[in-house]
């Protein structure tokens, strides 16, 4: 008689023990929702893959304290998107700094041909390079700003306004109602612009 296989509360008693057939099965049926919701936000499947991978750790680590108030897989979800926004936070910075952006390619003369940038005015080269150097901190002060939310209103913000997800949708992974989806992301927008205000005014950090 073959034995009936475990109930998931059980398969979380023993997981959290230290028992890794357990959490195999534990975690097999929402394998698929977890890679999902880190390829939405990542688009790259070896980030996904190590974004994933960094996600299990972290629920097997945490399994412990699983109180049970929400389900397993949405406990394990909310893991798998902070793992994914570590993740693309790290690849942006890693993108910027192996590749520095390109200055424009400058003026053309009057019949249409791109002057060369040895013969570009001084004065237009010390100009886009400040407007480089503008851009540059732009990014790197919304890369802190984004930091600086609390992590319940920083996810919200990126899957809405950076990914472009439908607030029900938000909702539904998030296992939260509607309306607080969009008090986080009100939060998060009012944060960002009194953050990008500061920059523009002069009170970089």
């Amino acid at each position: 008689m073959t034995e009936a296989p475990l109930k998931e509360t059980e398969l979380i008693q023993k997981a959290a023990t230290g028992d890794s057939d357990a959490f195999g099965a534990l975690v097999q049926p929402h394998l698929s929702l977890f890679h999902n919701g880190i390829h939405r936000i990542l688009g790259n499947t070896a980030d996904t893959q190590d974004a994933l991978q960094d996600a299990l750790m972290s629920i097997h680590r945490d399994l412990p304290r699983f109180e049970g108030r929400s389900r397993f897989s949405s406990w394990g979800y909310k893991i798998c998107l902070n793992a994914a926004l570590m993740m693309r936070r790290s690849r942006v910075r890693i993108h910027e700094m192996e590749q520095a952006e390109p200055l424009a390619l400058g003026p053309f003369d009057e019949r249409g041909h791109h002057l060369e940038p040895d013969y570009l005015p001084e004065w237009q080269v010390e100009a886009q390079a400040h407007d480089l150097v503008e851009r540059q901190e732009m990014r790197e002060c919304l890369s802190r700003a984004l930091d600086e939310l609390p992590d319940s209103h920083r996810i919200v913000f990126v899957l809405k306004d950076l990914e472009d997800w439908e607030t029900e949708d938000i909702a539904r992974h998030l296992q939260v109602a509607s309306g607080t989806v969009r008090q986080r992301l009100h939060r998060s927008r009012v944060l960002l612009q009194a953050r990008l205000r500061t920059f523009v005014l002069g009170g970089r950090s």
